[in-house]
């Protein structure tokens, strides 16, 4: 691990105001006094999150040729869970304080006092809770009909092999690639948008000759971080955490976090797995079916090892935003709010902004605005003053505003804002697409 003096410039209690004020993020079931640790997305909030996991599948499956992508059901047979080992393995240690009746993991406290009481010697010993949460699969809540929502999208890969493998012919190395939600009970969920019992998950499963998996391991530990890195995320902010071979999970042969300088600390960002051959071959003993890859230059049967990176679609929004966080003085000189966010993840990228909510002004840039709509994510804001507007838009991360005023009925042209610097630069309305294309980058 290296460590770092660089440090994200906000607080927790003032990123949650922004995001619910802004409409990134709210409390769900809030008009019934909200639900423990589950988040709505709002109308910003749901375009950056639609932006992390399009900006994931566009490095990792559209710009490689060695990768493709799969969507496995949520559901799955009981026997999958039970093969991989998570109903044996997959428990946290939980305690109960005497005193105030809280539920902690045993793992995660530090000395023997309760961390909210703050009672001494109070806490019951570590019993294993197993995070899976059960449901029942059709009428009658019986033992056979017990089922599963899916601790992690992994296995729904594992279990596809053969079918990926005979479809699209591929050869070794080769990734299968995947989106989607997953449940964890977690005993001590927190931190906002961090530690959640739902949540998405993005992640791949990279199969590959078994005496090159280490060398793959280390390959991709470097291409997922500079991942984060090419989005905006400051260097110093992320840390490699290897993991000491008594914490490897049952099936893993070196794992690796990449962590991020959250506001309460260095916490796990994503994953990085060397699984082996674990998962292939228990899934195969367990089925009967033979899932191997046939070597034509050797002309043997191999069972891939497999190379997992692993990451959180919410703990990367968070993360993103944490880092985006900036105050800096405006063109008064008073402070202002940025969200320097990457302008492909920023949820809106181009603000269209009428000096004057009247006509003929007012229809000019309703037509602007038609112009840009089909090309990017946009935005029309025609309420109070200029200033209050770049203010909104700075907040919420959007890269450019395009200002339409009375100048523009005599030379048809408005005014490009950036964001970042404040220049503003006046362009032929007719090639807005052009110039705000170059300053974003796409």
């Amino acid at each position: 691990m290296t460590e770092s003096t660089a440090s994200p410039g906000v607080d927790m209690d003032t990123l949650v105001s922004l995001a619910k004020r802004r409409g990134f993020v709210f409390p769900s079931s809030e008009i019934y006094g909200g639900f423990a640790s589950t988040w709505d997305y709002g109308p910003l909030g749901v375009e950056l999150k639609r932006n992390v996991k399009d900006a994931w599948w566009k490095s990792m499956v559209r710009d490689r040729r060695d990768i493709v992508g799969l969507d496995a059901a949520i559901l799955m047979a009981p026997k999958v869970w039970e093969t991989s080992g998570h109903l044996t393995n997959f428990h946290d240690p939980l305690v109960d304080c005497r005193e105030c009746k809280s539920r902690f993991r045993a793992d995660h406290l530090e000395g023997e006092t309760c961390p909210n009481c703050g009672a001494r010697g109070s806490m019951t010993e570590a019993r294993q809770f197993n995070l899976m949460f059960k449901t029942f699969v059709g009428p009658v809540e019986e033992d056979a009909a017990t089922a599963y929502l899916r601790p992690e999208t992994a296995q729904g890969i594992f279990v596809n092999f053969e079918n990926v493998l005979t479809t699209t012919r591929r050869r070794l190395p080769f990734g299968i690639a995947q989106q989607g939600k997953s449940f964890r009970n977690e005993i001590t969920p927190g931190n906002f948008i961090f530690r959640t019992r739902e949540f998405e998950q993005m992640e791949m499963e990279f199969f590959v000759q078994p005496e090159t998996s280490d060398e793959w391991y280390r390959r991709w530990i470097d291409i997922r971080e500079q991942w984060y890195i090419d989005l905006g995320i400051h260097p110093e902010h992320l840390r490699r955490d290897e993991h000491p071979a008594e914490k490897l999970s049952h099936y893993s042969a070196g794992t690796t976090d990449i962590q991020y300088r959250f506001p309460w600390g260095w916490d796990e960002l994503e994953g990085i797995a060397n699984r082996t051959d674990f998962d292939l071959t228990v899934h195969s003993e367990a089925s009967g079916r033979k899932l191997s890859y046939f070597d034509s230059e050797t002309n043997e049967h191999v069972v891939p090892h497999v190379v997992e990176p692993a990451a959180g679609v919410d703990r990367s929004v968070l993360a993103f935003l944490v880092d985006a966080y900036h105050v800096e003085p405006d063109e008064k000189g008073d402070e202002r709010v940025i969200l320097k966010l990457h302008p492909r993840l920023a949820p809106v990228k181009v603000a269209v902004l009428p000096l004057s909510r009247k006509e003929p002004v007012a229809n000019l840039a309703g037509e602007v605005w038609d112009l840009l709509r089909p090309h990017w994510a946009t935005q029309y804001d025609d309420t109070q003053s200029i200033g209050r507007r770049y203010r909104r838009q700075d907040e919420v991360g959007t890269p450019l505003c395009v200002t339409v005023d009375f100048e523009s009925l005599e030379d048809n042209a408005a005014t490009i804002r950036d964001r970042d610097t404040q220049e503003q630069i006046r362009v032929a309305i007719p090639e807005l697409p052009a110039a705000i294309r170059e300053k974003l980058g796409f």
